[in-house]
């Protein structure tokens, strides 16, 4: 089964804000709550691995998700893509320039490879969405006191 989530927020910051906290994958493995660590495995940033902690029966240790940022088109649009044993995830973060500042549009579809994976993700994807919201609002505050 395949889980597909399709989830966008308004920001009052600038492209250029979003796609600096937004290209930069230890930011999105951060914001991840099942990413126990990460390390990143190139010195462009394009290659992180994840430390994954899934809360279903059949997986008894973290996995290793080997993630890489497949396109990279500055200051408006990344993809990635992270492959394990237990899942495979593309994500795709577009920034959109708005009236009133940026809105960034993201694209997750989760494959999962054990029973169990989808159904996670299908009941936890929004939050985790939720999660990259509020690290992205609290990056943009703190860049922004830095500023003044």
């Amino acid at each position: 089964m395949t889980v597909r989530v399709d989830r966008s927020f308004e920001l009052s910051a600038t492209p250029e804000d979003v796609w600096a906290f937004i290209a930069d994958p230890k930011n999105r493995a951060r914001a991840i709550s099942v990413v126990q660590e990460y390390t990143v495995d190139d010195p462009d940033g394009r290659r992180v691995t994840w430390h994954v902690e899934l809360p279903i029966p059949l997986v008894r240790k973290t996995v290793r998700v080997e993630t890489e940022d497949i396109t990279r088109e500055p200051p408006s649009y990344v993809k990635f893509v992270g492959k394990s044993k237990v899942l495979t995830v593309t994500g795709e973060h577009e920034i959109v320039e708005t009236d009133g500042g940026t809105r960034l549009e993201n694209h997750f579809v989760v494959d999962g490879k054990l029973p169990g994976v989808e159904k996670f993700f299908k009941h936890n994807l929004d939050g985790e969405l939720e999660n990259l919201r509020r690290a992205l609002e609290r990056d943009l505050q703190t860049t922004r006191s830095e500023e003044r």
